[in-house]
């Protein structure tokens, strides 16, 4: 036969300790023996205390907010574990629902997922901050004062000895305020605000409320951060950190925030005081390890995400950092078994997909690289992306056809994207198919007309046609664009050689040859110049003498007419 039983374990998430406090000094004047984790208990002693004091009690409490089931979904999660254990032995679980929680919202009904998708079967209980006590009546009354056939397992002596410690901080706390909770309903609000300004406000009104609340300030100093005020920022993090010494998150935030303004030294020093006060918590050790990789020094980057990956091996983000650090440090094998556990872990991660596919290219395998990205474009077929990526493998592996259709899907996709116009011209080109080639370029370089490159190669094939005034444009543009780009050069150089126009192309030759001195082939070209320059000017020269005699010729051939012409006058005057 069931009894009452007046022992209840208060389950919630740090942003709502307020409430906490209050329930459990009301249920404390009820008689009710409670226990909830006021001061934070250390990782190492959740199994200990906090899940040993749910196996001791016949209630469960759990404080329900819009955001309390967020990080619901993250390994290890206490919040989660908590519930999960009350469900697994079965205790009177009692859904306590705050202001902007309901069952029925989309986003919070995805967030019940795995047991936790049973909680909204329970008789849950709302409390109004304005009608407090009378909702605490009705929880004791109703809720609480029921016959259970529940089996309790006593406390061992040391989580009793931790148990008593809270409790009586937690007793003697001085009493919640209306304010106290109406800060924690603006908290709330600003989680679920989705502009800054709003956020910004939210924030301000709880801190004006509760100026204890060191996550309303952590919270703040991001938003303040996003809008540019990183001194109001680094103001928020500092004052978070004064109020709450053992939270981890505004350690990060400032960690970041000095990063970002120079201080590396001052990141570093933040960072490790945060791995040291929540050493079970990725989080700071996986941003300490991008820190690392951006100043180079991968080695300790890669020890941070290992030691990521032992606090939480189910994490397929972790996995793939680990894989790119491998691949930094020319590990490609380890990076590719890194990124197939990723993909193990979360098949449909296009970035990780992408990742692979670039080291499997990377190392030589084409046609793996290739069905990656028959992964993506099956993911994702309305991106265009994955098939221009898709193309250039195909083109590299040899398969032109399947490149082209891959180029043009693109392009269909994203009919401005100029990339895809000159990636296909050039598959054209090398298809024997130079006025289609052509046409791809007019619309790459119509779309983006400063870049060199894709003028040059728009000038040689206009050479190829014979349209030597428009390629004489497009490799003056080119120039212009660029002057130290030393193809321009060297493409004017062979056109200005074609037109006869040797003075110029020597010039271009002699630019191109200082711009890259390392080509030896153009000095043999310039050499052909030369040589054709030396016998241009011997025939011309050539020319001028033939012209000369050709001209003396003539005045003899006169002087000889004029003495006939003479002579005959003379004869017929005789």
């Amino acid at each position: 036969m069931g009894r009452i039983e007046n022992t209840v374990f208060l389950s919630y998430r740090r942003t709502n300790a307020a409430w906490a406090l209050a329930i459990f000094h009301s249920l404390t004047r009820h008689g009710c023996d409670v226990f909830f984790d006021f001061n934070g208990i250390a990782s190492g002693d959740f199994e200990r205390v906090i899940l040993e004091n749910i196996r001791a009690r016949a209630h469960f409490l759990v404080l329900l907010t819009p955001s309390a089931l967020e990080r619901c979904s993250q390994p290890g999660d206490y919040f989660r574990l908590e519930i999960e254990t009350a469900l697994d032995l079965k205790r009177n679980i009692v859904p306590i629902m705050l202001e902007g929680f309901a069952f029925n919202s989309p986003t919070i009904a995805s967030q019940l997922t795995g047991k936790l998708a049973i909680l909204k079967r329970y008789n849950a209980l709302r409390i109004p901050p304005d009608f407090f006590d009378e909702a605490i009546d009705r929880l004791y009354h109703k809720y609480l004062s029921v016959a259970l056939d529940t089996v309790l397992h006593p406390l061992s002596l040391t989580a009793g000895l931790a148990t008593a410690t809270q409790q009586s901080a937690a007793a003697s706390a001085p009493d919640v305020t209306l304010s106290d909770l109406t800060a924690e309903e603006w908290f709330e609000r600003g989680l679920n605000a989705t502009e800054l300004q709003e956020e910004l406000r939210c924030y301000n009104q709880v801190i004006r409320l509760n100026p204890r609340f060191a996550v309303a300030f952590n919270n703040r100093g991001i938003v303040r951060n996003e809008m540019g005020d990183q001194a109001g920022a680094m103001q928020d993090f500092n004052e978070a950190i004064r109020l709450d010494r053992v939270d981890s998150r505004p350690y990060v935030n400032r960690a970041r925030l000095r990063e970002t303004q120079g201080d590396r030294k001052g990141a570093f020093a933040d960072f490790a005081e945060a791995i040291r006060i929540d050493p079970g918590n990725p989080v700071p050790l996986i941003q300490r390890a991008v820190l690392h990789n951006t100043v180079g020094n991968y080695e300790a980057a890669l020890e941070d995400v290992e030691d990521a990956i032992r606090r939480e091996p189910g994490d397929s983000v972790t996995v793939a950092m680990r894989a790119d650090l491998r691949r930094r440090m020319g590990d490609l094998n380890g990076a590719l078994q890194d990124f197939d556990e990723a993909l193990r872990l979360s098949p449909a991660d296009i970035h990780t997909l992408v990742e692979r596919g670039h080291t499997r290219a990377e190392s030589g395998d084409i046609h793996g690289a290739i069905r990656d990205y028959d992964e993506i474009v099956r993911l994702k077929p309305d991106v265009g992306a994955g098939y221009f990526i898709r193309g250039r493998l195909r083109f590299k592996s040899g398969d032109s056809q399947g490149a082209l259709e891959d180029f043009s899907e693109a392009i269909h996709l994203n009919p401005e994207d100029a990339e895809s116009y000159f990636t296909r011209a050039v598959v054209r080109f090398e298809s024997n198919e130079p006025q289609t080639a052509l046409s791809d370029l007019d619309q790459a370089i119509r779309l983006n007309p400063s870049n060199p490159t894709w003028l040059v190669m728009r000038a040689n094939l206009r050479s190829v046609n014979a349209d030597e005034a428009g390629a004489s444009l497009d490799y003056d543009e080119s120039i212009r664009l660029d002057p130290t780009y030393p193809d321009a050069y060297t493409g004017r150089a062979f056109l200005r050689f074609d037109l006869d126009d040797l003075t110029g192309a020597l010039k271009d030759m002699d630019t191109a040859i200082s711009l890259n001195p390392a080509d030896e082939r153009l000095e043999d070209w310039r050499n052909i110049f030369l040589k054709k320059r030396e016998t241009s000017e011997r025939l011309r020269q050539a020319e001028i003498e033939l012209l000369e005699a050709e001209r003396e010729l003539e005045r003899a051939e006169l002087e000889v007419a004029d003495l006939e012409a003479k002579e005959n006058q003379a004869s017929g005057g005789a």
